[in-house]
């Protein structure tokens, strides 16, 4: 009997702690990245004129169109970030959501929890309410570092749905000055929904 005793007196307060640990609530993030890929699915089967142009250091600039099948690879800066609806992800990042009445959007933030340990620094989404038809996305902006030993490498990405997409890298290599090259892909943008 005595052997009963000690067994569960061993046990009884591992199965107390296991009751008392807090589950931390289950982070639903908007899929950023599935909104970015059926956007890049909808243009590829369309007929819209895809026009890409490039700035660098605002002086120079070059316009070029591009056909359907290269706007994939244009996006790939969009399409290769963290998918922050994976839920081990999810883990390192937090919200905070606000209202802009002066726009009439709701602002959602995804920021990191170790903004050293990642590269994705700021994800925010602006999104319309509506109760009838249900919210829209409009915009999403992402800031991203990549720092390596011999460069920093910063990317403030805008994508405006249905319309535009735009980057602004921002290279800094040692010893020289830094370099401002800004693509922007336009395939709607004169069309307003």
């Amino acid at each position: 009997m005595t052997k009963y005793a000690v067994v569960l007196f061993l046990i009884f307060p591992v199965i107390i702690s296991c009751k008392k640990k807090k589950k931390e609530p289950e982070k639903k993030f908007i899929p950023v990245v599935s909104l970015i890929k059926a956007q890049v699915a909808h243009v590829d089967t369309s007929l819209y004129p895809i026009m890409r142009i490039a700035y660098i250091d605002s002086l120079h600039s070059d316009t070029v169109f591009i056909p359907r099948e290269e706007f994939s690879a244009a996006a790939k800066d969009f399409l290769d970030i963290p998918d922050l609806s994976d839920k081990k992800i999810a883990r390192r990042f937090k919200e905070e959501t606000m209202y802009d009445g002066t726009i009439n959007r709701v602002v959602i933030t995804y920021i990191p929890v170790s903004p050293a340990d990642e590269e994705i620094q700021k994800q925010e989404l602006l999104v319309t309410p509506n109760s009838v038809s249900g919210d829209k996305v409009n915009s999403i902006i992402i800031n991203r570092v990549i720092s390596n030993r011999d460069s920093l490498l910063q990317r403030n990405m805008l994508w405006q749905m249905d319309k535009y997409f735009q980057v602004t890298t921002i290279r800094q290599l040692p010893g020289k000055p830094e370099t401002i090259t800004t693509v922007k892909v336009t395939w709607n943008e004169g069309n307003d929904q």
